[in-house]
């Protein structure tokens, strides 16, 4: 699989396995996994193509760190090639996200991960916290992931979020080596297209997240009325069914053209794409060099697109 610089050290892998499901939310994805599951399919990403994989302390509560955690402990530790993502998190019960809830994020994940260095960490989802000064004044949550980094505590450090503006403002401020979006760089819609244009002149690696718009752009509408994490009425569903159509016309898997969607953008370094079960990886990678034709592109990217926040009407539930 082709690999990007990010770093003086670092190459990432064109696509990149998120563990947020693997972390057992069924609020956020509508079903569990079981850890045995989960670990066998954390085996498999570790010993496939990629090698980026990505977290985070508050995907299932910790669960998803300390199931990757126990995959490192068996093969002896995190593997040298691997690319390890996580995100500093807000105390979970407060929603403050200060310097003493990143000191204390941080040093769980070590833990749980089980690895004394970590290669990109982020601040983690701003926008739902308490305050956010807590995290952008003097001495706050950036400052102390800045400080990690230049202790060699982290290799890179990054920022990510969903909401644009938020993120917008505070890639301004600071110099994030990285960044991920998610939701909002996909078939249905683009809302981040001018922040992705400014992130790529500040020097910040893209990392798109979620290009299957919380699965249903992998599943189809047959299997799954979820967008972004909610049930949607069939209204809502129309974009999508045009997808489909168009999908169906040429012969072209919908997971295929969302993923390729992103990784063709050359913004973007490396697509973030969510499994569960082990034998999605060979269909991600079969997604991601399906030959579409051209005529296809032509209609699809004809369709209208969203420009608006995804979640606005997100009930958001802990994970």
């Amino acid at each position: 699989m082709n690999k990007k610089k990010i770093g003086e050290k670092i190459k990432v892998s064109e696509i990149c396995f998120g563990t947020s499901a693997l972390g057992n939310m069924p609020d956020t994805y509508g079903y569990e996994v079981d850890p045995s599951i989960a670990e066998e399919t954390i085996l498999a990403i570790l010993n496939g193509p990629s090698n980026f994989i990505d977290t985070s302390r508050n995907y299932g509560m910790g669960r998803s760190e300390k199931l990757i955690g126990n995959v490192f402990k068996s093969l002896g530790g995190k593997p040298n090639d691997i690319i390890l993502s996580t995100k500093i998190d807000r105390d979970m019960t407060t929603n403050i996200l200060d310097r003493d809830a990143a000191l204390k994020s941080f040093e769980q994940s070590i833990e749980s991960l089980g690895t004394d260095k970590i290669d990109i960490l982020h601040i983690h989802d701003p926008e739902h916290c308490k305050n956010l000064s807590d995290i952008t004044c003097e001495d706050g949550a950036i400052d102390t992931l800045f400080q990690l980094k230049d202790e060699g505590c982290v290799s890179l450090v990054g920022l990510a979020m969903g909401k644009v503006e938020v993120m917008y403002d505070l890639i301004q401020k600071w110099p994030f080596d990285v960044m991920i979006n998610h939701n909002r760089f996909t078939l249905l819609n683009r809302q981040a297209d001018k922040l992705f244009d400014f992130a790529k002149k500040r020097g910040i690696k893209i990392f798109n997240a979620a290009p299957f718009c919380g699965g249903i752009l992998a599943k189809g509408t047959k299997k799954t009325n979820r967008l972004v994490y909610q049930e949607v009425s069939e209204k809502k569903l129309k974009p999508i069914l045009d997808l489909e159509n168009i999908c169906l016309k040429y012969n072209v898997p919908l997971g295929a053209a969302a993923l390729q969607f992103s990784m063709k953008d050359t913004r973007i370094t490396s697509t973030i794409v969510g499994i569960t079960k082990k034998k999605r990886i060979d269909e991600i990678l079969q997604w991601s060099s399906f030959k579409i034709p051209k005529d296809a592109w032509t209609e699809i990217l004809s369709l209208p697109f969203a420009t608006n926040d995804p979640e606005e009407a997100r009930n958001y539930k802990l994970g």
